[in-house]
């Protein structure tokens, strides 16, 4: 295909130059012969435009003229009397028109200035030979339209001109066809050369059309034709490497979409392992602590308990003792006494510790109330722990797998808040909204600084973007071990995580959870 597409280039660059200046110089002279042509007919047919005024005008000079005898006559005539002044007038009005146009026609004008000819010598001389008549015509209008009444009329003079006027209507009449005619003739023959010059112009313009067919047209289409030919064979040569292209292109795209595929699948496969390391991690701490809080409720709880019943037996003895001998409290008593508020102490601690580690209310009565005694247990004089939710108390127990995450989510935001927030006020939310349970931990504590790509994830993968952070104190850094605990207590039940905090505008945690396929009958801890 690169082959053709080279020899093309060869032959366009062969075209000899010849073939371009014939078909330009063509072109030029096929240009000029059309406007030369257009130019030349317009200009004459302008000319015969202002002749025809002029043949116009000559025309009605004849007519003006026989009026003109006719309002004499009626002037002159007896029965007219009583419309002599209409007839003066109206021969007032006609002749000085008849005299204007002749005036004109003898200079080759019209009423209209932009008509103006020139008449040839045979005109001229018809117009000289004429001029003796329209003298005598102006001779005699002039004394009759002089005349005020009718009694003018006959006076010698008034007669000798209507005669004179008579006599000349007849060659004047003959004299004005003659230059009517000589006018006609003329225009013919300027329109006979119009029609020669027009003949000539389209038989050029027919040759130069056939040279340009001879010498352009023709060799031009039998280069198309070869480049056509030329342009179809390329297009089969293409049309058949467009085919191995899709052909290589659809098993590229099938091998891409496998490795697409495997890698997808192998990515998910990684993933899935990691949910379940991570499960199984999650689940052998909770049943380590289990253990543990079992261990210190049934071992040593059992034990403190004990020495607390000696210690108190035994200080029941020395208090009977001390009665009998009627002595006061001995320094023994006291510090027996202060022995007994310590392990009474400890054994308080001791029953927090296990709580913390395994509430026994979570495993009976659920998550809602295993919450709600976190935030009864959490709150002191200094700040206030608020819990609501829209749970009703007929609604079914969730998964235990739900509950224990949400339980540890809550139990890790609520003491990060207490640890390093110092708020006033936290409060703790847990909703089913739609096909999702949310739960929300809001603090208005002292707030720290979130990376704006982590504010929509709540990945904290590198604890030097935040806790490294020196332009804020330590109290502003963020607790990332605990929500990164959070975050992968979320992930592993295709969780949300969002996290919202600045310094000074306290801490949001929201965690959102689908639930509708987590009901199952609950299992005991």
């Amino acid at each position: 295909m690169s082959d053709l597409l080279t020899d093309n280039t060869k032959d366009g660059l062969v075209i000899p130059v010849r073939f371009t200046r014939l078909y330009m110089t063509l072109l030029i002279i096929l240009s000029v012969l059309l406007t030369v042509g257009q130019g030349l007919t317009q200009w004459r047919l302008r000319a015969v435009q202002d002749e025809l005024y002029v043949i116009r005008y000559a025309a009605l000079q004849r007519h003006q003229s026989q009026q003109i005898v006719k309002q004499v006559l009626q002037v002159t005539d007896a029965s007219e009397q009583d419309s002599f002044s209409e007839n003066i007038t109206a021969l007032r009005q006609v002749f000085p028109v008849f005299e204007r146009y002749h005036t004109q026609g003898r200079q080759g004008q019209a009423d209209n200035p932009k008509v103006v000819i020139t008449n040839s010598d045979t005109v001229q001389r018809l117009y000289e030979g004429i001029r003796p008549e329209f003298d005598a015509f102006r001779q005699s209008a002039h004394r009759l339209m002089r005349l005020q009444r009718f009694d003018e009329v006959r006076q010698p003079d008034v007669q000798a001109s209507v005669r004179l006027m008579l006599a000349n209507e007849k060659p004047f009449l003959e004299k004005m066809d003659g230059i009517v005619r000589e006018y006609n003739g003329e225009v013919r023959a300027k329109l006979t050369s119009l029609r020669s010059i027009e003949f000539y112009l389209y038989v050029f313009t027919v040759l130069a059309l056939a040279g340009i067919g001879l010498l352009i047209f023709r060799p031009a289409a039998r280069k198309l034709k070869q480049t056509f030919a030329q342009l179809i064979e390329a297009e089969s040569q293409t049309t058949a490497a467009n085919k191995k292209l899709l052909s290589v292109n659809r098993s590229l795209k099938e091998t891409r979409q496998k490795l697409f595929e495997a890698t997808k699948l192998q990515y998910q496969q990684e993933i899935d392992e990691h949910k379940l390391r991570t499960s199984y991690l999650i689940a052998g701490q909770e049943e380590e602590r289990k253990r543990l809080s079992r261990d210190l409720h049934d071992g040593l709880g059992q034990m403190l308990t004990a020495i607390k019943l000696q210690i108190e037996g035994l200080e029941a003895s020395l208090a009977r003792a001390a009665a009998s001998e009627q002595v006061g409290v001995t320094p023994h008593a006291k510090n027996l006494k202060t022995l007994k508020s310590l392990v009474t102490q400890t054994i308080q601690e001791t029953r927090t510790i296990s709580n913390n580690l395994m509430p026994s209310v979570l495993s009976d009565f659920g998550v809602v109330p295993a919450i709600k005694m976190i935030a009864e247990q959490d709150r002191s004089e200094s700040f206030d722990v608020t819990f609501e939710t829209n749970f009703t108390p007929d609604r079914p127990r969730l998964d235990k797998n739900i509950e224990i995450m949400l339980y540890r989510v809550t139990q890790e935001a609520v003491s990060n808040a207490i640890r390093h927030a110092k708020p006033s006020h936290i409060h703790i939310e847990l909703n089913e909204l739609g096909t999702n349970l949310q739960l929300l931990i809001i603090d208005d504590g002292r707030g720290f600084r979130v990376p704006k790509k982590n504010q929509e994830t709540g990945l904290l993968k590198q604890k030097q973007e935040i806790n490294g952070d020196r332009t804020y104190p330590s109290e502003l850094r963020a607790p990332s071990q605990g929500l990164q605990n959070i975050q992968e207590r979320t992930k592993l039940l295709n969780g949300k995580f969002k996290l919202q905090s600045a310094p000074g505008k306290g801490t949001k945690i929201q965690v959102s959870i689908p639930y509708k396929t987590h009901f199952a009958p609950h299992d005991t801890y």
